[in-house]
């Protein structure tokens, strides 16, 4: 069974629909998508309605992330934010204006129904952004940490490469899964352009609601699969620039 891992789609519908053809997804496999499924490209509620379908046919897991968060809380109370409406959240908008009720009522179930993080048997780590107790996920104080902490990702990379896990200045953060899987801080701003590891920090977003494309990481064989650049599917759209 492979264990597929998709980072941020950010309504890159064209983009998901490509990464899925160059995946070929089998029955046998498992695919975990790491949250923020909305705010950026034209195609938010196309995305929503993909995926409800998609986890229909195969087997899923649904992470919830920061975007998906505040996209909920809009369906919800119909008030916008500014600071949404910047970061991607008026294409969304725009996306869910012929949206009727009952299409806006199931995305919301399907909002509220997203995991805040999976733990597997391998003791990987599956979240959209991080946490900041050091025993864990299980003993987090602040739930909103899972979809908006950016600080788990900075710690990994500032390590020194060589630096042992069994060194007492080794952050006990990470000490506690064999492997984390996050998306949330786009690796485009470090250069890259494929899933990059620090420490034993995995980050597949590829920055796919800017100049990036989407990618898929398979858990055990850190395979990669990668759609084009999402941009190219949505001219003359902006995206998160």
């Amino acid at each position: 069974m492979r264990k597929l891992v998709i980072g941020d789609i950010h309504g890159g519908l064209q983009g998901l629909l490509q990464l899925l053809e160059r995946i070929g997804p089998d029955k046998k496999d498992f695919f975990i998508f790491l949250g923020d499924y909305v705010d950026g490209w034209s195609e938010a509620a196309e995305t929503v309605d993909f995926l409800i379908g998609f986890g229909k046919e195969h087997q899923c897991l649904f992470l919830k992330g920061n975007h998906d968060e505040l996209c909920e809380e809009w369906l919800t109370t119909g008030e916008d934010r500014e600071l949404w409406l910047r970061h991607g959240g008026e294409a969304t908008k725009k996306s869910y204006a012929g949206v009727g009720q009952a299409t806006r009522n199931r995305h919301l179930e399907f909002y509220r129904n997203l995991e805040h993080y999976y733990l597997d048997g391998d003791n990987r780590l599956f979240l959209h952004a991080g946490f900041t107790n050091q025993r864990g996920v299980e003993n987090e104080y602040f739930e909103k940490s899972f979809y908006w902490d950016r600080t788990l990702w900075e710690t990994a990379l500032s390590l020194n490469p060589e630096l042992d896990s069994s060194d007492p200045v080794y952050p006990p953060r990470l000490r506690n899964y064999r492997e984390i899987f996050i998306g949330h801080t786009p690796v485009i701003r470090i250069g890259k352009d494929r899933p990059h590891r620090a420490a034993n920090v995995w980050n597949v977003d590829t920055g796919a609601a800017f100049k990036g494309p989407l990618s898929a990481l398979e858990a055990h064989s850190k395979e990669v699969w990668q759609s084009d650049p999402v941009h190219l599917f949505y001219p003359g759209e902006s995206g998160r620039n």
